[in-house]
């Protein structure tokens, strides 16, 4: 079967085969009914690049690599997290005629630094993605840069001048989190904390206690009980909190997987959610529109911040100077079922 060439894209549209590769590659100030008269012909002729020579041509491996922790590695693994991220890259991959390439690894493997190194000496990407807690981990970020690749850190919990970073209001929404429950006549709210390696999650402990303090409400301590973002987390530190004298009305969990805990813990001790007990999560997973009551929660945009973070690798190849960005995409509140007003005693 014969394959169109790029001199045969080239006839049609009746531009030079230096316009189509331009074309074909997104690059710069080419003109717009040029580019649809190229596009029109690519589709026509069914063209497809010939990915080895391109990649020759422009010394680049248009391959972006995405860095993140291991899932299997968790008793109860959640994989929405991991397939948001990959949503996010594949779109500006598919824009930009990139490839992913998702690699997931231990933060305590004590080969990790090699096997990075592997990675970046057998595939050559363009740039990598490095996603949390792995971004926390300055010995990746290093070994990386080292190499001369390009890293954009997602969630890393703390900007860092050196490197592109892409996170979300982690401490402002779960402040925002806290109004609403107090807003519904909460005074008695307990937090079930992340695991602490994650930066990023522990900054939604800062921002309870910031928003218990603008809400007036007296922080404490020994409602804010350490978890680990597992579903077993949130049952454990549940059975706690409501076996004390005076337990909580609501409780917020700083991820939706211990929030989904903490409701199948409630469900076992015979309190009604949200009658009795209110229940809010954080990162508004597939499971938080699914649990009954639908989970309150606050969504984490993290197929935008990972598109965000494929597009400046891709702008990082493509340009002379380095590109740096440090961008905050705000998250959302998600008012649902599971949580109410305080109940009357």
């Amino acid at each position: 079967m014969y394959r169109s060439t790029l001199e045969d894209v080239a006839k049609s549209a009746g531009v030079s085969i230096k316009t189509v590769s331009r074309v074909v590659n997104n690059e710069p100030n080419v003109r717009e009914d040029t580019q649809k008269r190229v596009s029109r012909a690519i589709e026509e002729l069914n063209y497809r690049p010939n990915v080895s020579a391109r990649n020759l041509a422009s010394q680049r491996s248009h391959l972006i690599a995405l860095l993140y922790d291991d899932p299997a590695a968790y008793e109860l693994p959640s994989s929405g997290y991991i397939i948001n991220m990959q949503e996010g890259v594949l779109k500006a991959c598919r824009e930009n005629n990139y490839d992913l390439l998702i690699h997931p690894c231990r933060p305590k493997n004590r080969n990790i630094i090699r096997e990075i190194k592997s990675l970046i000496d057998h595939a050559r990407p363009d740039g990598i993605i490095v996603a949390a807690p792995l971004s926390n981990m300055p010995k990746i970020i290093r070994t990386i840069e080292s190499a001369g690749t390009t890293v954009v850190c997602l969630s890393p919990g703390k900007k860092d001048p050196k490197h592109s970073t892409i996170s979300t209001n982690d401490q402002e929404i779960s402040g925002m989190m806290v109004h609403h429950l107090h807003s519904l006549g909460h005074k008695s709210i307990a937090f079930i904390a992340g695991e602490p390696s994650h930066k990023a999650v522990a900054n939604r402990l800062s921002g309870f206690r910031k928003g218990m303090q603008e809400c007036g409400l007296k922080i404490q301590e020994a409602l804010i009980l350490q978890g680990d973002n597992s579903v077993g987390a949130g049952e454990t530190a549940t059975e706690k909190l409501m076996a004390r004298k005076s337990p909580p009305t609501a409780i917020f969990a700083a991820n939706d997987d211990m929030a989904v805990g903490v409701m199948r813990a409630a469900k076992r001790l015979g309190i009604v959610i949200p009658d009795e007990l209110s229940v809010a999560g954080y990162d508004d997973i597939a499971l938080a529109k699914q649990v009954y009551p639908t989970l309150t929660t606050i969504t984490q945009p993290l197929a935008k911040m990972a598109e965000h973070a494929a597009k400046i690798v891709i702008e990082g190849a493509t340009s002379k100077e380095a590109v740096q960005r440090l961008e905050i995409i705000p998250g959302t509140l998600q008012i649902r079922e599971s949580t109410g007003r305080v109940p009357e005693y």
